[in-house]
């Protein structure tokens, strides 16, 4: 592993993304005295009410569930700690990651993917030919629109106005249909590479795989925290037991939680170390030397092909094991059931999602950016409030701390 070239704090390399050549933001302002453009951004992602909702929006397991299990918040600290770590090793852009990782999942609904799963039907089941019947829902998308438009902070303009580079990495993966919207809204934006092809900058490159290291290895923890997953079980996935032996050897006799976490900062620091070295090799290989030829190569920030085998592998045991468990699909069900309710009463009684006057975009699209930027005990009680019922056989939110919900990557 060839990772021992720390560059000092500051040096960019000369494919990085530039703060002083970033292509702006949508509405002009003056730039700020002491901070770049990617570090205000940044700034402006922490500060808003999107990212606080993040605490109690739900990543594998209900806000309930239990205080030590993921969130949507926690999840995206880590992915930003991993995604400057990489980023400095490759001397990219660490305001610029850390930004994009916070900001990533501002759009995800709560219940996590099966909340995702029933706005997208929702909107599907309109009549044939409307807007939003045909654009759906994607996560992807709603982070986007929050910080363009949802956001109500500041008088000048709607959303956070935040950087074009900061804009696209936000938006990881975007259907054709909502590619070509975007298109017409914005020529040449940030919809435009899933239209004509390219790639988006190393930095949101990074982002993307970093979110992937960050949630498989938590995964891991959750689900055994939850006693859904055991330490045996995950003896059947390689990549974690190759890395549970390895500690074993070291420290005899490691049991229990000590010997879970060291299996899995183990198993993080060998895909941190893959990452690194693979882009380094695929940067020499296609010797980029700028953004520019970043966004006209394929995918440079990526895995060995051993790595990425392994981690399908990884991805294969959690999906089998922990997001289809019986547990987690029976809780999916009800939350699929308290998002389609919400839907179906705030078409039918828009004033009850509001106390002034309604949004000025279709009643539909406007149901759904309400519903998305729910945390999951507020979707739960005004799940109860409109419907009389809980949808819980406690009546309540489970608070057992054992019964995740469906997060299926």
């Amino acid at each position: 592993m060839n990772v021992d070239q720390s560059p000092l704090p500051g040096q960019l390399a000369r494919y990085a993304s530039d703060p002083a050549q970033s292509r702006g933001r949508r509405i002009d302002e003056p730039a700020a005295p002491t901070r770049t453009v990617f570090q205000r951004d940044r700034d402006r992602v922490i500060h808003s009410t999107a990212f606080r909702r993040l605490v109690y929006k739900t990543q594998v397991f209900l806000n309930h569930e239990g205080d030590l299990f993921r969130t949507r918040l926690t999840h995206s600290l880590e992915v930003a700690q991993l995604g400057r770590s990489i980023a400095r090793s490759l001397q990219l852009n660490e305001d610029l990651v850390e930004g994009i990782s916070l900001a990533h999942d501002l759009g995800h609904t709560p219940f996590g993917h099966a909340g995702q799963d029933a706005l997208n039907a929702c909107l599907k089941s309109l009549p044939v030919g409307s807007a939003e019947q045909s654009s759906g829902f994607e996560h992807n998308l709603q982070s986007l629109r929050v910080v363009d438009e949802l956001e109500e902070r500041y008088p000048g303009f709607d959303g956070l106005n935040l950087s074009f580079e900061t804009r696209e990495g936000i938006l990881k993966h975007c259907s054709r249909a909502n590619a070509q919207w975007l298109e017409v809204k914005e020529p040449g934006g940030v919809g435009a590479r899933f239209l004509h092809g390219g790639s988006p900058s190393l930095e949101a490159q990074l982002c993307n795989l970093a979110d992937e290291i960050a949630y498989n290895a938590h995964d891991i923890d959750d689900g055994v925290r939850s006693g859904l997953l055991s330490l045996e079980q995950l003896e059947q996935v390689p990549l974690f037991d190759g890395h549970r032996r390895a500690a074993l050897k070291v420290h005899a006799g490691l049991k229990g939680r000590r010997l879970l976490f060291e299996s899995i900062r183990l198993m993080l620091s060998e895909q941190v170390y893959d990452v690194i070295d693979t882009t380094r090799q695929r940067l020499g290989e296609t010797r980029v030397a700028s953004t520019e030829d970043v966004r006209s190569a394929p995918n440079l920030v990526c895995f060995s092909g051993a790595m990425q085998s392994a981690s399908r592998a990884l991805k294969s045991f959690l999906h089998k094991n922990l997001y289809r468990h019986p547990q987690v699909m029976e809780n999916t069900d009800r939350a699929r059931q308290i998002v389609s309710d919400l839907f179906a009463v705030y078409l039918e009684r828009p004033a009850e999602m509001t106390d002034g006057a309604l949004p000025e975009r279709p009643l539909a699209r406007a149901v759904a950016d309400h519903i998305a930027g729910m945390t999951d005990r507020f979707a739960i009680r005004e799940h109860e409030r409109l419907m009389g019922t809980s949808v819980f056989p406690s009546g309540a939110e489970p608070t057992s701390g054992t019964t995740p919900i469906l997060a299926e990557r």
